[in-house]
């Protein structure tokens, strides 16, 4: 029972969060998000109806479905194309920070070497949505924004095979290079195997079930968000990268979602608003659940945090290496121009993943102070790679279109086609109940009814004097198609001579009326 009511309060911290943030437009959503994840930590009540930070869970019902819902937004000839820079920056560079982060640190500290690779390990993950929230309205160099998300979607498993490899000297004192690397390449290519095969049996038996007189849509719908579950769960079994099976999965799917536009559009329509739906929400949840565990982590651990400040050096120290291994990187070896450098170097930002292989040690034997010190470390860490580039991005980025400009575009735009809509409707010669119901409707485009208003139609529905009948109902129906094809018409000739970048906002309120018409057409009530 405790994981539902932790499951509730987390959405309805997610819920509330969203709405302080139309209030407060100059702080990220995100770190809201991540506040009322603190606050909700220091406050008894509320922070007893969570329960406490499960790796496992974490990573098989968020991370995982994250990562697939990702992957199914990247085009996988995107991939192949980078390839090259995939290689680079999951395994080459991954490889680079732990030799030269390991001897570095413990020549400075007085850590072991396998301790030193647990923590290097542990911040190796770069997290695409982290790096969404630190560079929000700022345009990041085109190359260096596709390399940081290929980067994010696939290090993942060089940051867990590392790991595994660091536990396992810890444990043994051994440290076997052949054993690791082999271990890596069948974790990662039997991942892809793995989730490109799953994907494409589930793909084909979806689309001949919706091909079919057999299709439930709603069933196909349920079965493609439990798709990342059972592919994460089955690579993990399996002892091979679940990260990467479900990113390969996610890829496969990406095409099946660009050829059935069309097949079932009613349906399509819904799954996209679903994926999207479910996609921010766990977004949200990380940072809700990033923000509760960090400040539990320093409640707990607040007789640590005073006594012994190696903690925040190491993390210090950790964060200002891999800023100076990624700026060479990106210099030297990727031969990026300064620009691209700099924003590489600071847009390898670390968030949950890196927190939950940090938690994901408990299971593994880790207790008492040294667990205590990892989990301080990469707090420090993941803090440190998402406060800098905030900072930073605002003095060297351009900013993106501005949201306000662009939202009173569109509410100029819509008004204008509203007014044009009823214009026409009122030079019908109608019945007064029909005109009224369909002007109301057209004025709830903009939201330019009152509760009164509202309450009045209500109450008109609730006494039948709504409820159109016959003549009356067929009236009302062609009466609304013909206004919404009124104020189509308008967006269209709206967009003539219009550039792409400027007529984003058009075509927005574009398909939305054509939402608004099919709403129309198929309403049977």
């Amino acid at each position: 029972m405790n994981i539902y009511i932790s499951s509730v309060a987390v959405f309805i911290t997610v819920a509330i969060a969203n709405l302080v943030a139309k209030f407060i437009k100059v702080i990220p959503k995100t770190y809201i998000n991540l506040l009322l994840g603190i606050i909700i930590a220091c406050i008894p009540v509320a922070n007893s109806l969570i329960v406490q930070f499960d790796s496992e869970t974490f990573m098989v019902f968020i991370i995982a479905p994250l990562l697939f819902l990702d992957g199914q937004k990247t085009r996988s000839i995107m991939v192949r194309r980078q390839f090259k820079d995939i290689l680079g920056t999951a395994i080459l560079l991954a490889l680079i920070s732990a030799v030269v982060s390991l001897f570095t640190v413990t020549s400075m500290f007085s850590l072991t070497l396998p301790l030193a690779l647990i923590l290097i390990s542990i911040s190796t993950p770069t997290d695409a949505t982290a790096l969404d929230t630190v560079r929000e309205g700022r345009k990041l160099p085109k190359r260096t924004e596709i390399v940081l998300k290929m980067e994010s979607l696939f290090n993942d498993a060089s940051g867990i095979i590392l790991l595994q490899a660091a536990v396992l000297w810890y444990k043994t004192g051994h440290l076997s290079y052949a054993q690791n690397i082999r271990a890596f390449l069948i974790s990662a290519v039997g991942g892809v195997a793995l989730g490109m095969a799953v994907a494409f049996i589930i793909m084909v038996l979806r689309q001949k079930i919706m091909r079919s007189r057999w299709n439930v849509n709603y069933s196909n719908i349920v079965i493609y968000f439990a798709t990342p579950i059972l592919i994460y769960l089955m690579a993990e079994k399996l002892e091979l990268s679940g990260i990467i099976a479900v990113v390969t999965a996610g890829l496969v799917f990406n095409g099946e979602v660009s050829r059935t536009r069309f097949s079932t559009p009613r349906f399509q329509s819904f799954f996209n608003t679903a994926t999207d739906f479910i996609g921010d929400l766990l977004n949200s949840s990380v940072f809700v659940i990033l923000g509760l565990s960090i400040s539990r982590i320093v409640v707990e651990h607040k007789h640590d945090l005073a006594a012994d400040l190696s903690w925040l050096y190491i993390g210090i120290i950790l964060y200002v290496l891999s800023l100076a291994i990624r700026y060479l990187y990106a210099k030297l070896i990727a031969q990026n121009s300064q620009m691209e450098s700099i924003t590489f170097t600071l847009g390898g930002v670390h968030g949950a993943v890196t927190l939950a292989l940090a938690f994901s040690l408990v299971g593994q034997g880790f207790t008492g102070h040294i667990f205590d010190l990892i989990l301080l470390v990469e707090t420090v860490v993941i803090i440190l790679s998402m406060v800098v580039p905030t900072i930073a991005f605002k003095f060297f980025l351009d900013p993106e279109l501005d949201e306000d400009d662009i939202r009173m575009k569109s509410r100029k735009i819509r008004e204008e086609m509203v007014r044009v809509g009823i214009a026409y409707v009122e030079s019908l010669q109608i019945s007064p109940a029909v005109k009224e119901s369909v002007i109301f409707d057209l004025n709830d485009q903009i939201q330019q009814t009152t509760i009164k208003d509202f309450l009045s139609q209500w109450w008109g529905i609730n006494n039948k004097r709504y409820i159109f009948t016959g003549f009356q109902a067929v009236e009302e129906r062609q009466i609304l198609m013909s206004a919404f094809e009124e104020e189509r018409n308008f967006l269209y000739d709206q967009l003539d001579g219009v550039a792409l970048e400027d007529s984003k906002h058009i075509y927005e309120v574009y398909s939305e009326v054509l939402v608004s018409e099919s709403m129309a057409v198929s309403d049977n009530d």
